[in-house]
């Protein structure tokens, strides 16, 4: 039980520290509304999913183990990034008036939704962090002489519920300023500094040792 404790609460500062999920998250959220933030958030928790299945059958650490894998997945992830950014520098100032959508805004508001699903999908499983997180990390919370892969899914289900709850309280509050973001200067400029801090994290990733 200890050991739970304890990575609960460094898990908590982990998934509260400003990184590339909850960066992704607020930028859909405030360009596209909450709607978009909460598809963005099930992306990533659908890939938490599977990163805890990789890790129960043992794929993740051979990736972590394997310099050729894990370079796949870190510049795939790095490169990604920075593509991200790029469409962020380059979007346009959107109309982003509050009204009730027409019955041909749907397969537009459909589209927005999925591609903000693939972006949290994508984003969460080519962040060579979160594979550390598995393979390094939670392994020094765990009781070798216990069932490893309860324990393995007691933790990643620990892990999912505060992204969850941090993730919501930060749809919640960057939906409730977005008012003041409709403004297209102020819309311009957010979209262009997005761009160049998931550039940068794209180049920081790609350029870190293993």
């Amino acid at each position: 039980m200890h050991e739970v404790l304890m990575f609960t609460a460094v898990a908590l500062l982990i998934v509260m520290v400003p990184g590339v999920d909850s960066l992704l998250v607020l930028k859909n959220t405030m360009v596209h509304g909450k709607k978009a933030g909460y598809f963005t958030m099930i992306g990533i928790i659908f890939s938490l999913f599977i990163w805890t299945a990789l890790a129960v059958f043992g794929l993740a650490t051979l990736v972590s183990k394997s310099m050729l894998l894990f370079n796949i997945v870190k510049y795939a992830g790095a490169a990604y990034l920075v593509w991200l950014g790029i469409q962020s520098w380059r979007a346009r100032a959107q109309n982003m008036e509050l009204h009730n959508p027409e019955p041909n805004d749907e397969s537009k508001d459909k589209n927005s939704s999925f591609n903000c699903l693939t972006q949290g999908i994508t984003t969460d499983l080519l962040n060579p962090k979160t594979l550390l997180l598995y393979v390094t990390l939670m392994p020094q919370f765990i009781d070798p002489s216990a069932n490893i892969n309860m324990q393995l899914i007691l933790l990643a289900f620990i892990l999912v519920i505060l992204s969850i709850v941090w993730l919501t309280i930060v749809i919640l509050v960057i939906n409730i300023i977005r008012k003041w973001f409709m403004k297209p200067t102020v819309q311009a400029a957010f979209n262009k500094t997005t761009g160049i801090v998931l550039v940068l994290i794209g180049i920081r990733i790609a350029t870190e040792k293993a």
